[in-house]
């Protein structure tokens, strides 16, 4: 089985500063693997432990310096690694992320079974990346996953967080699933996992390597755009009434908010 594993590089800051076109600027910024990419890795090296058989790639799409979160993912547990790296591909938004991630995948990957993802990137929250390649690829998809339960033969058992409780699907593969924070925590990498990411070597493709056209990737290629980029404004914490019953604790905030002038 060939799972493939998509992975981001996020800020690990909250001092996020913007481009006059208003997208992120990464350079300069330590940065980490997306906690929810951490968990589609888990989930990936979870299935191979119980298919022998399988093999992990994981691929992200940014600057050389997303090596880094690559690196991590092979010292968990991955096998190979991919790097998707242009300047044309700075400013993309989701949809040229998702079609420039699926060209990648189709060309150079080919007979996958699986991809895993993360639901969200904690630096643009959109959840859009992880469907936008399954639509791409044309192959079926579960979002808001917590577990993939049992892959038998082409079809995969997964169990899906939704309002109400838990839902349990059966998706045939090739298929797509985006992971939610799951029951169990990613495994730390291991000395030995460690070495094994230190003498990978990591797959390097551009633009041209793809074949893809300048006019389809980055901001060219990118059909939505941001147009103002701003902090909320703080706001202030909240005070707790302290009283012995609930019906103490209404008496004593109806004149709390009579006293301040909120209600006349």
């Amino acid at each position: 089985m060939k799972i493939v594993v998509c992975v981001k590089q996020v800020p690990d800051t909250s001092d996020i500063r913007w481009t006059e076109n208003n997208t992120m600027i990464r350079e300069g910024v330590e940065s980490i693997i997306n906690p929810f990419d951490e968990y589609a890795v888990e989930t990936a090296i979870r299935v191979k432990e119980a298919n022998p058989d399988s093999t992990i790639t994981v691929i992200t799409m940014g600057p050389p310096q997303a090596k880094d979160v690559l690196k991590r993912a092979i010292a968990m547990g991955a096998d190979e690694a991919m790097l998707i790296s242009d300047k044309k591909f700075s400013g993309a938004d989701t949809w040229a992320t998702s079609y420039t991630l699926a060209t990648a995948i189709r060309e150079k990957i080919t007979d996958f079974d699986l991809i895993i993802c993360g639901q969200f990137a904690i630096d643009g929250d959109t959840a859009q990346t992880g469907p936008g390649i399954a639509e791409q690829l044309n192959i079926p998809q579960i979002t808001y996953s917590k577990e993939i339960e049992s892959i038998s033969g082409n079809t995969a058992i997964v169990k899906r967080e939704v309002e109400d409780g838990i839902q349990r699907f059966e998706m045939q593969l090739p298929g797509l699933v985006c992971m939610l924070k799951c029951d169990y925590e990613p495994r730390m990498p291991s000395i030995k996992g460690t070495m094994k990411a230190n003498r990978t070597p990591i797959a390097e493709y551009g633009m041209e390597d793809l074949g893809l056209n300048p006019e389809d990737v980055g901001i060219k290629g990118s059909p939505t755009f941001v147009s103002k980029a701003f902090r909320p404004e703080q706001r202030q914490s909240g005070e707790m009434i302290s009283a012995s019953d609930a019906k103490e604790a209404a008496k004593l905030l109806l004149e709390k908010l009579k006293n301040d002038k909120v209600l006349v």
